[in-house]
């Protein structure tokens, strides 16, 4: 079944007059181990270095707003990592505190937490929730232990339900379960029944990520993408097509690539990322995209901190050069083919003009007659999307084909 979603706010002034930042990201990079998947960037630090980092990560934040002073409430505030669950009530509590007071937030802002289990507790969720924390994004990946132990993960199947259970009874119903396909040895039962159980603890949320072998990662080393005991290519689009269907039976909107909701329930900081808005971001590891410049911080927490204190005694902050009109577009169209409302051709057309514009349309023809690609032309709003299922499993194929005509 081909589901086109056309949402009903509207994106039409995006890029003629680009809206103020109003998401910031913070990147808790802690965890208690590495998992065997995972290239991001994180330490497995003690409590003084946790200190120390908070410390640090307040002061690029008020480095950050003296130099690009904030103009709008913040929409959304995302901790992510690592395992921001890590960090103690306390310390959470002075990074808020650091923001608020720079900071407008608006009444209904979206405030995120990433968790994983075994790493929280009733005492600590409910100080989370108490300091405004509002959303949890729980990394529970997969219901066989084997699998979770297979991937090096810190926690047992138990921890997910009592880490729910937890949720629940400190007053989050609004909250996200982390699913990974794909897995070495994963067979289509594990997956069935790892969905099945995700969604029995009625999350509002769900992230379904195929495995991706990194280099580098102990996967990586360990295993070739694409030969055994990795799942063949067909059966992982197998499973894609899987939850698809399932999730979309039992009213998940099937919203971006990889992501399904409840009604209401979209990820909003995510959103801009795939609207390619710009947004704040601290951290060790973290970008931003500001004043058209994308700025990542150094990856290694002593190189990081050092930054922070060169930043702070000699004014050197983090910048990089401003990205071209051909980089902005092409930034774009693959974050927005991500999402099941597609782009609009009408805003690229005011914003990069008709020469641009048109090789975007010329190029992503040719996919229309294989049904990957759908265009909507309206009064208000001409669109194209890239179909569901279907063009989400090629999108690889036809972002590199833009990118191509682009460059």
């Amino acid at each position: 079944m081909q589901i086109v979603l056309i949402w009903k706010h509207s994106l039409q002034n995006i890029f003629v007059n680009p809206p103020p930042p109003t998401s910031l990201y913070l990147h808790i990079p802690f965890c208690k181990r590495r998992c065997f998947y995972c290239d991001f960037a994180i330490t497995t630090g003690g409590e003084k270095l946790k200190q120390e980092y908070v410390e640090a990560l307040c002061q690029e934040i008020t480095l950050t707003v003296a130099e690009i002073p904030p103009v709008a409430a913040l929409q959304t505030i995302f901790f992510g990592g690592g395992t921001p669950s890590l960090l103690s009530v306390s310390q959470v509590a002075q990074i808020l505190e650091t923001i608020t007071t720079y900071f407008a937030i608006a009444p209904y802002a979206e405030i995120s937490l990433e968790a994983n289990p075994g790493t929280v507790s009733l005492v600590s969720l409910k100080g989370y929730r108490q300091l405004g924390v509002n959303r949890i994004s729980l990394g529970a990946q997969a219901f066989q232990q084997q699998l979770l132990d297979l991937c090096g993960r810190g926690h047992s199947v138990s921890e997910i339900y009592e880490a729910v259970d937890m949720l629940k009874r400190a007053g989050f119903h609004n909250f996200s379960l982390d699913l990974i396909s794909g897995l070495p040895k994963q067979t289509m039962a594990d997956w069935e029944l790892s969905l099945r159980e995700a969604i029995a603890l009625q999350p509002t949320h769900l992230s379904i990520y195929d495995l991706t072998i990194e280099e580098g990662t102990a996967f990586g080393k360990r295993y070739q993408a694409g030969d055994a005991p990795l799942p063949t290519d067909s059966r992982t689009v197998e499973m894609y097509i899987y939850a698809h269907n399932l999730l979309a039976a039992l009213s998940y909107e099937h919203y971006e690539i990889s992501n399904y909701a409840k009604s209401g329930y979209q990820a909003k900081h995510n959103l801009t990322y795939w609207h390619n808005q710009p947004f704040y971001g601290i951290g060790m590891g973290a970008t931003s995209y500001l004043n058209r410049q994308r700025i990542d911080r150094p990856q290694k927490i002593r190189l990081y901190l050092e930054a922070i204190a060169e930043w702070r005694t000699e004014g050197t902050g983090f910048k990089s050069p401003m990205i071209s009109d051909t980089e902005e577009l092409m930034d774009t169209l693959m974050q927005g083919l991500r999402l099941a409302e597609g782009v609009s051709l009408t805003n690229l057309r005011r914003r990069y003009g008709d020469e641009l514009s048109d090789r975007v349309v010329n190029c992503l023809e040719k996919y229309v007659s294989k049904g990957w690609v759908k265009f909507i032309n309206s009064t208000e709003d001409d669109r194209v999307f890239l179909t569901i299922p279907d063009g989400w499993l090629f999108s690889n194929v036809a972002i590199a084909d833009l990118y191509e005509t682009l460059s």
